[in-house]
């Protein structure tokens, strides 16, 4: 019994022990500095308190250690549960997708997830859609045309970031903007240098800022050049509510406009099919510009002339503005640029 008792004993299995998680410990002997340096790179909280050398060499230790931060503990520790709304007017569009899709590319880089929510009937109140948003959420990012969904889901305790917002009267505590004052401009220096007097203004009947500058800029260029007029429509951004407003917009009394400028890219294809059923050709009798460069523009035929607005970078900067608020930095500042694109709904007018 005691030879028996004695080779359960000698063959017993040894246990193996599976590779540990890699700590910040381990990152931060591999990188040669301390933990607390670690954890100043690896939180993006280093600028002004290590070097780029440093910060770089951190870096790429915990990418070589394959190292991932313990966010559960890192969130309960610093009462975060690193979590931002993003607020949009709606879904029609993959304006939004896009600026969907830069805040969350910013959002991941730095350990954030971004949740998406559309204002319903895109402008108006909207309920709160967590028990307790405050509880639930770091920050906001909202578009200025769903401001009022944020009364029940911001409330006064969370950090906000407006999008396409008035900088001098902004909800938020930063805003960021396409300057889109300076597309609306190149669009009527574009019809103007072609030789077009005679203007529609098709607008979006949305009660926001953003549109209010388009209508404010595109009043105050035109005004600049004698012989110049300019009439008003307005309309619902899709492309039916467009096309009833242009076809009574263009077969109003009196001298036809031989040029719209249109708010939306959707109201532009509405006015193409205004247009035909009038009779009109683009651009032989009309020519036609747009606001956004979705893929409508270059799906219809022919293809839109149109101020391009970068989605994607434009997300990038709300959600690089609200971590900013959130370290207490100073947000990046001025209007991203935007860009005429010309493209063959535009020629000189007969």
């Amino acid at each position: 019994m005691a030879a028996v008792r004695g080779s359960r004993r000698r063959s017993r299995p040894t246990v193996v022990r599976a590779s540990t998680r890699p700590t910040s410990r381990d990152v931060a002997q591999a990188a040669g500095v301390s933990q607390a340096a670690v954890s100043l790179v690896l939180g993006d909280k280093w600028r002004g308190r290590v070097s780029e050398a440093t910060a770089e060499r951190v870096r790429e230790a915990a990418r070589d250690l394959g190292y991932r931060p313990n966010l559960a503990a890192r969130n309960l520790r610093l009462g975060r549960t690193r979590t931002v709304l993003l607020v949009v007017p709606a879904l029609t569009t993959e304006f939004f997708a896009g600026v969907y899709t830069g805040a969350a590319r910013v959002a991941a880089e730095h350990g954030f997830g971004v949740v998406l929510y559309p204002s319903p009937e895109g402008i108006g109140p909207a309920r709160d859609p967590f028990a307790s948003a405050q509880a639930a959420l770091d920050g906001v990012i909202a578009s200025s045309m769903a401001a009022d969904a944020l009364t029940a889901i911001r409330g006064e305790a969370l950090p906000l970031v407006m999008l396409d917002s008035d900088p001098d009267g902004s909800l938020g505590a930063a805003t960021v903007n396409l300057d889109i004052a300076d597309g609306v401009r190149q669009a009527a220096e574009h019809l103007l240098s072609l030789g077009h007097r005679r203007f529609l203004h098709l607008a979006a009947d949305v009660p926001s800022w953003t549109f209010e500058v388009r209508a404010r800029e595109l009043a105050a260029r035109l005004s600049e050049v004698p012989g110049t007029s300019v009439r008003t429509a307005r309309s619902p951004i899709s492309i039916e509510g467009a096309v009833a407003a242009a076809e009574a917009a263009l077969s109003a009394p009196g001298a036809r406009p031989t040029a719209v400028i249109c708010d939306d890219d959707q109201l532009a294809a509405g006015t193409y099919k205004a247009a035909r059923r009038l009779g009109l050709r683009i651009p032989d009798d009309l020519s036609v510009t747009g606001l956004d460069d979705l893929a409508l523009a270059t799906a219809i035929d022919p293809e839109l002339t149109t101020v391009r607005l970068d989605a994607e970078l434009f997300g990038e900067r709300g959600m690089g503005a609200l971590l900013a608020v959130l370290e207490g930095r100073e947000p990046e500042s001025g209007d991203i640029p935007v860009q005429l694109v010309t493209r063959s709904s535009t020629a000189p007018p007969r």
